[in-house]
Formats: C-alpha cells, structure tokens, sequence
C-alpha cells in the first residue's frame, strides 16, 4: 500500500514517516519509517515529490529540510536516474527553489545551494554558472549569493562522490574554479565596500576564506579585503568568520621563502592585536580573547622557520603568544599555542638555530613560571573537598588539560634543560615550605595548590631528566618525602617519585626514604593514594631491582599484608614489582621465591574457586580470574636464563601449579573472564620459557584442546598459537617430531572448530571466528606444507566464505587477512617468510608449485561463492574499514585465476536485484576489467570493482526479503 502510494505525488506517507521519526513512538515503528524514507530517497519518484514538498507554503521546516536533503543525494549519487536534456530543467527548477529560499530558513538555502553547486559540476555544458546564478537569484540577495559562492569551491575540491573521470572532474574544475577566481575577487571587494552592514557582513569573510583554495592569497591580502578583514575583528558580528579567514590566509604562508613579501605586509597587522589582549582578557568576553589567541597561534605555526632565523624581528610575535598563555585565566584559550610551543622547541632545539635558542630562552623561562600556575587546582571559598562545585566534567576537563601543560613544560626542558626547569619547580615548593610550612597540619594545609601544582610539574617533566642529574633532585627528594599529609599533595609526591625511579637506581642513598614513603601510602584513608602507592611500587621493583634483591624475604611480608586489601588493577601492580626483583635472584634461588610469593595466591585461588562453584553471582568468579591474572604475571615476569640442558626452576614451578589452572579450566567452562585469564596464563608460560616449557606440552596441549571443545571459548585458540609459533618446524632446539606433534594439534583444534561452525550460525561465533582465523594465519606461515594439501583445508576455506556473511568488524578482517594469505600461496610470492637458512647463508625460498596448484584446486572448487561473498558484502554488508581488505581478495583471484575470476564477478553482477544497477553499468564494467586484465594491470582492476561497490552502495539498500540468488548458504561440516 505505502510503496504504491510513494509512487504518485501524494507526498503524505512521507510527511507521516517524518512525524513518526519525530515522535515518541515505539523502536519498532521508527525503524520502520526509517525504512521507508531510505527506500524512497533511492527512488526514482523522489525527484518529482521533494520539488512537491519544497514548492508548497504549508510543508513544515522539517520536511522541507528532510526533501532538499533528499534532492542533493539525489544529484550528486542518482542523476543518471535523469535523461540528460532533462537536466537544464532540474537546474532552472532549483534554481527557482533557491530564489523563494534566499531569504531563509538558512538550512533549507544552503542544501539547496549544495545542490545547485553539485549539478554545475555535473553540467559539463553549463559554461556561465555564476553569471546565470547570480542573475537569477538578484544584486540585492547577498546573503544568498555569499553562500552559493562559498559552497562552490568546498564542493569542487572535496566533494569526490560525483561521477565524473578524473580529465572531466579536473577540466571542469578549471571552468568553475580557476577561471572564475579574478572575477570572484572582483565581486567580494565591490561587496565588501557597498555598505557598513556588508563589511561586517560574516558571510563575506566565510567566501573569502572558501575561496583562497583558488585564489592567491597574495591576491587578497594586496586588495582592499585585508583592511575589510582586520576591520571586521572589531564586530562582534563578524568576528568568528575574520578569525577563520585571517588563519586561512596564515596557512597559506608557511612556504615562507615563497611568502616573504606577504608575511612582511600581514606580521605589522597581526602585531597591533596584542593592544586587545590586556582588554579582552579583564572582560568577560572569553571567545574574542581565544580568537585573537588563535590567530598570535596561527602565526607562530605557520612562520615558525621564520622566527627561528630572525629572532630578533618576530620576537613580539613569540611574546604576544606568551602573553596570551599568562593573561588567560579561565585556561580556555592556552591549549591553542601548544602546537606552536611543541614545533618552535622542534626548530630551534635544532644546532643551526642556536642563537634563536639562546636569545628565547628568557621566553621559555616565563613559559614554564606561567605553565605551573596553570597547574594549580582552583581556591575554592567554601568547601575545600568540592574544587569544582559538583562539575565533574569541568574536573575531569581539568585532569587531561593539565597533562597537555605537561606535554609543554617537556619542551621547555629541551630547550633551557631540565635543570633550570626541574630549578623552578624546586624554588617553588621550597617558598612553600618557608611560607606555609610551620602552619600545616593533620587537618589543614593552607593554600596546598602552590605547593602541588609544582609537584605535578616534577612528574610532568620526569622523562626528560638524565640519571646522571645532580643539582636538583638530591636537594628537592628530601623535602618531597617530607609534605604534609594532604590528600593530593600525598597523591602527586607519590606519583612524582615515580617518574625519578631510573635516578633512584644510580643514587641507591636514596631509594629507603622514598620506599619508606612509598610503602605508608598504602595505609592511607585515600583509595587515590594507595593506588598511587601500588603504581610507584611497581616502578620501584622494575627499575630498582638490583638494590632491592636481597629484599625478597621482607618484601613477602609486605606483599602479604597488603594484597588482599588492594584493588585488581593495584594488586597486579605491585605483583609486577615483586616480580621483577624476585626475576634477578641467582638461579638456585627463583624456584623457591617463586614458590614462597605464588603458593599463598595457588591456596587463595582454590579457595575462592571454591566459593565460586556455588555462587549465584559473578563477584567469586571475577576474584578467581584475578588472581589466575597474578600469577600470569609472575610467569611473564620471571624469566631466568637457563641453557637447554638445565632444569628450568620457574618450568619447575609451573609443573606444580599447572594442574590447579587446569582443574579451573575444568570446572568453569561457562566463564569467559576465567577461561581468558587461564588461557592467557597458558599462552605466557610458552612465551616466557619457550622450547624449556617441553615437558609440560603433552598436558598442556591436552588442556587446550578439551577446553576448546567443551566451552567453544576462542581464547583456547590463541593460546593454541603460541605453541604453534615457538614449536614450528626449523624452530632452535625442536626436534622434526615435536613440530609434527604440534602440527597433528593444530588439526585437531581446526576440526573442533569446523564442528563447532556446523552446530552454530557464525553470527552467534564472531569471537571465536576471528581467534581461529588469525591462528590460521600463523599456520599458513609456519605449516603452509601441510596445511594447504591437507583435505582439512578446503573445508576451512568453506567457513571463511561462511564467515564473510558477518558484519562485525574485527572477524571479518582476520577472515579476509586469511583468504588474501591463502591466495597468496596460488603464486610465486606468498605472504610469508622468503628466506631459508642454508650453509649459514639466507637464500630467497621460492613457492612449489605443487602448492600453487593446491591452491589454485581449491580457488577454482570455491572460487565463486567466495567472489559472491566479497562483492555482496562490499555492496550491502561489509564496515567501511574491510573494503580495503575485501578488494585486495579480489586483486589476489584476479592474480591467481584471471579469467575465471572474471567470470564469477560477471555472474555475481548479474544476479543482483532487478532495477538496482544502471542501464549499460554493468558491461561497461565488465569491458573494463577485461581489458585491464588482458593488459596484465590488476591493480586498475581492483580500484574498478571498489569505486563500483562503492557507487551501488551508496544508490541502494539491502533488500528487506533478502538477496535472493545471492544469499549466502549455510556452512555444513560431517568430519
């Protein structure tokens, strides 16, 4: 009924579907008028309705809008639904549209102009477009015509969707842009004088700067428009759109050896606006002072090489945007210079600009004296435990802003060293001290914000200091373990003596004060500080270890005490700094440390297993899996070096433990986050000890292979991978039957999971679908010999095409890196290794051709249902970032079967829904691929079947009842 009535000019279904998107209504019946509106914006009927809708006085904004919206995709993805000579009508009728719209609603005109703009591009006969616009639409709608001429070049240079070849896109250019620019110029001066309301006119300086894609911008700043666009700064009207074209204009200057004459005319102009900063900055206009902020910003970007040659001439330029940095109090507009701050550091850290360097080090003194005032939390009047009343998104905003200030002290470093930056923090907190420092309390500590902002800037910039320094840090580390105990001043000492834990190493004096501080943040009220403390320990152990290896029995005790009070992310902090000290202990040494740290984790995960097994929720489960995930970190952390004839004591360990994560792989088979952890635990036990992990392979193996077939988890699989890759053939100290063993694994774990695809559709499988997939990369690197004459391997190519029915992302990107590698190994360069070690020498490996013949047997068996499933998910199904991916599997048949290849696009195109395809589209198509592939240039031939997809997808949906011949068919599997 509905689809019959879209057909006449009754434009009241469309109105109703509109009402019904806009109304509060079922999910159910918004999908379905969401349907219908798409269904009807790719009808051909379309056409005639939106000129109904847009014609008549009494159509609402919405559809009104909803109808011009409508009109444009139509020109610029469906004007071949036209006959040509019908094209100068359409313009005459939108161009009739946009006379009864230049008054407004703004919306309406400016799809309306988008629409007009897109069809000039098309009209390749229409050669006076903006002498016929312009005439049409009248001298006194300028508004209308400003808008028209700033939509023009934006369409021009970035609308790429139109459907012109790249001599016709780039002659018709020509016509409308280049030829045209004197003559625009011309225009926007006349205007810009005709009237004081058309000077401050925003419009004006929005097509000024569209425009500057085509004309000079030498052009315009040598013509009256400059004094116009200075002059408009001083509107409030017109001051966002002078800004915009101002910057514009900048950019367009950063060839400066090219610019010279035009940065000499603009830099006096752009210097007299610092007078405003002092004004702007004490009014309550903050979006003035962050234009003005942006344009000093824009400068010092573009003319950045400039101001390194000639300090001495644009050293105004550089202090007005420090000036901007200091005067801007709401911390609104200085995020606006730290590019420049970030590339001027890059050019003049830089030998040839020492002077340069020299001469603005005074500058980047201040810069740091004005980056750390930024640094400091607000002075609230009232409640000190609420700094930003109750915004939280202002807090949060704050958090991140004050690390970007830190990105900025790091430049300051390179520029006037670490030591005189790391001076100042130290200066700053030693004033602290002998100001506020006999007045601080348990309860109170005055104006705490001066003494932590140059805490954090410690922290900030700790990366940037040598282990070598000693001036600063031996003075500054004493009093930092020794500030009052506040909240956040605990926090950021904690976190600064982090950041110096490299220093820590070379001055082991040190270490126990800042130990000692460290270790009694984890008695602290504040969860914030303990887990400050949890993250410094773990920096301590990593970088301190050898001070701290005859600590191991103290540390456990510690350990112990506070483990069990800490939250997972800390727990697994200060596990890794444990780990790294017990990690250096002599070899004799690591079975019974390793034993001493993880037998009371071994005891608390069985205990808390077994509270799980009964458990209704999911808190025990989520414990277990956190302490499998502490134990995963020890064996990731402990690798002790042990030659392949010794006993290796952290293996030794494993052996013990290995049956407990086993019971609990067991006995969870329902619990992802358990089985992951375990899995992961797994995998790092091969990775950490590889080959010296043999004598627990034939258990582990086992494990990993009954795990995945009883709880279809995918991360069974990726552990399956580790063992893969260290225990492949010609891999250092495995023995030929050991690599066959795991291959004969590695079979088996594929039929489970063939098994598995044939009991359940791959919709409800994406997670295990993309883990075996990428596990069959690795197998096609290290075990292609086997795999690709194996009878097993067609029916894994059968679930890749199944596969390929999927929309998520991330299983249809490792499907397809398979299936390109897979082909790959159809010619003479497969993606793998190239080298074979012979006689101590590497020689390139060529690709049998048994194996090419393999291949090409079971391209040509499957060949076209997998082109069917390429194309049908490029035209209907695939996410935009598998096109890539898809279409390198096209370019792969074409290289392995050209012909055939061919020959199932051909098939495929014609079993497309009737009416969905233009007249002719599809010959032409195929003449063009056959004559590229004739001519051998394939790669032409997959940018023809991509711009193809791309064009049918954007003219059609997915049919609601299916794709008919098309659709994909269920994989079946009776191994």
């Amino acid at each position: 009924m509905m689809a019959s009535r879209r057909n006449s000019t009754n434009v009241e279904p469309i109105l109703a579907a509109l009402a019904t998107m806009q109304a509060n209504v079922e999910r159910s019946q918004k999908s379905q008028a969401h349907e219908y509106l798409e269904k009807f914006q790719k009808s051909p009927g379309a056409w005639k309705e939106t000129h109904v809708l847009l014609s008549s006085p009494n159509t609402v904004a919405e559809a009104k809008l909803f109808a011009a919206t409508t009109l444009k995709g139509k020109i610029t993805y469906d004007l071949d639904q036209l006959p040509r000579e019908s094209l100068s009508s359409l313009r005459d009728s939108i161009l009739n549209l946009l006379v009864s719209y230049r008054e407004g609603p703004r919306p309406v005109r400016t799809q309306l102009c988008v629409c007009l703009a897109n069809l000039a591009i098309q009209m390749l006969d229409w050669k006076d477009v903006l002498s016929q616009v312009g005439s049409a639409i009248g001298d006194d709608s300028g508004d209308c015509i400003l808008e028209f001429l700033k939509i023009l070049p934006e369409e021009v240079t970035e609308g790429r969707k139109i459907s012109l070849t790249e001599d016709e896109l780039t002659n018709r250019t020509k016509e409308l842009l280049e030829d045209n620019a004197s003559q625009v110029l011309g225009l926007l001066v006349q205007y810009s004088r005709s009237s004081a309301s058309a000077a401050t006119n925003p419009r004006l300086y929005e097509c000024i700067s569209s425009w500057l894609r085509e004309i000079p911008a030498a052009d315009v700043v040598n013509s009256p428009l400059l004094d116009a666009i200075i002059n408009a700064l001083s509107s409030d009207n017109s001051f966002d759109a002078a800004v915009d074209c101002i910057c514009t204009i900048l950019r367009d200057t950063r060839e400066v050896d090219e610019s010279i004459e035009l940065i000499q005319t603009i830099y006096p102009r752009i210097l007299s606006l610092r007078a405003k900063l002092a004004q702007y900055s004490n009014s309550e206009d903050l979006e003035t002072y962050k234009g003005i902020t942006r344009i000093f910003a824009e400068a010092g970007e573009a003319w950045v090489v400039m101001i390194a040659r000639l300090p001495a001439e644009f050293s105004g330029l550089v202090e007005s945007i420090l000036e901007c940095c200091g005067r801007d109090q709401d911390r609104d507009a200085i995020a606006l210079t730290f590019l420049f701050w970030y590339e001027f550091k890059q050019i003049i850290t830089l030998e040839k600009y020492k002077q340069a360097r020299i001469h603005y080090a005074g500058v980047f003194g201040k810069l740091v004296d004005v980056m750390i005032k930024h640094l400091e939390y607000p002075h609230p009047d009232g409640d000190e435990t609420d700094l930003f009343d109750g915004d939280r998104e202002q807090e949060e905003k704050f958090r991140e802003f004050r690390h970007q200030m830190g990105d900025v002290l790091k430049d300051c470093c390179d520029v006037i060293t670490v030591t005189e930056c790391l001076g100042k923090s130290f200066n700053l907190i030693q004033r602290w001290i002998s100001t506020y420092g006999s007045q601080a309390t348990s309860v109170s500590v005055p104006n705490w914000q001066e003494l932590e902002a140059p805490l954090f800037s410690m922290r900030a910039m700790g990366r940037m200091v040598s282990p070598e320094e000693s001036v600063v840090l031996r003075q500054v580390i004493p009093l930092i373990v020794q500030i009052p105990d506040h909240e956040k001043l605990r926090f950021q000492a904690i976190m600064a003596l982090a950041r110096y834990t490299d220093w820590t190493a070379q001055h082991p004096e040190f270490l126990q004060p800042q130990l000692k501080f460290i270790v009694a943040g984890f008695g602290h009220s504040s969860k914030e500080v303990v887990r400050a403390a949890a993250l410094a320990f773990k920096f301590f152990g990593t970088d301190c270890r050898k001070l701290l290896e005859n600590n191991v029995t103290e540390l456990h005790s510690f350990y112990e005490s506070v483990l069990e009070s800490l939250p997972p992310v800390s727990q697994e902090e200060i596990t890794e700094g444990v780990a790294c000290i017990i990690s250096i202990q002599e070899t004799n040494k690591i079975y019974d440390s390793f034993k001493l740290y993880c037998d009371p984790v071994i005891k608390r995960l069985m205990s808390r297993a077994n509270e799980a097994g009964n458990a209704t929720d999911d808190g025990p489960k989520l414990a277990v899996a956190d302490y499998v995930q502490i134990l995963t970190i020890f064996v990731q952390n402990i690798q002790p070096y042990v030659s392949p004839q010794e006993e290796n004591p952290a293996v030794k360990y494993c052996q013990e433990i290995l049956p407990v994560l086993s019971t609990i792989a067991e006995n969870f088979t329902r619990s992802t986050p358990i089985l992951e952890r375990v899995c992961r635990c797994w995998r790092y036990m091969v990775l950490s000890y590889r080959t010296a992990i043999l004598p627990l392979l034939p258990t582990l193996a086992q494990q990993l292979a009954s795990g995945f077939e009883n709880s279809r988890q995918g991360c069974f699989l990726w552990a399956t991978d580790s063992v893969l890759r260290e225990f492949a053939v010609g891999a250092e100290f495995v023995d030929p039957s050991t690599s066959q063993a795991i291959y004969n694994f590695f079979e088996q774990q594929a039929l489970a999971f063939l098994r598995i695809m044939n009991d359940l559709p791959a919709e409800e499988l994406p997670d295990v679908i993309e883990d075996f997939f990428r596990l069959l990369i690795d197998a096609l690197i290290y075990y292609h010999q086997q795999l690709l004459i194996s009878p097993v391997c067609q029916h894994i190519l059968s679930a890749a095409i199944s596969a390929l029915t999927l929309q998520q992302e991330p299983p249809l990107i490792a499907t397809l890196h398979f299936v390109r590698d897979f082909l790959s190994y159809g010619t003479d360069h497969p993606n793998s290794s190239n080298f074979d070690q012979q006689n101590d020498t590497q020689a390139p490996r060529g690709n049998p051709p048994h194996i090419q013949q393999a291949v090409k047997g079971l391209v040509a068996a499957q060949g076209e249902p997998l082109v069917q499933r390429i194309l049908t998910g490029m035209m209907f199904t695939f996410p935009r970032d598998c096109f890539q991916d898809a279409s390198g599997v096209l370019l792969a048949l074409f290289e392995v079967m050209p012909q055939e290849t061919g020959l199932w696009v051909k098939g495929t195109i014609s079993m497309l829904p009737a009416g969905s395809i233009r007249a002719g589209e599809a010959d032409r198509l195929m003449n063009a691929v056959g004559t590229k592939v004739q001519t051998g240039d394939l790669r032409k031939v997959r940018v023809l079947l991509q711009d193809f997809t791309t064009s049918y997808r954007r003219r059609n949906v997915a049919p609601r009842e299916g794709l008919g011949r098309l659709e994909a068919t269920r994989f079946r599997f009776n191994g």
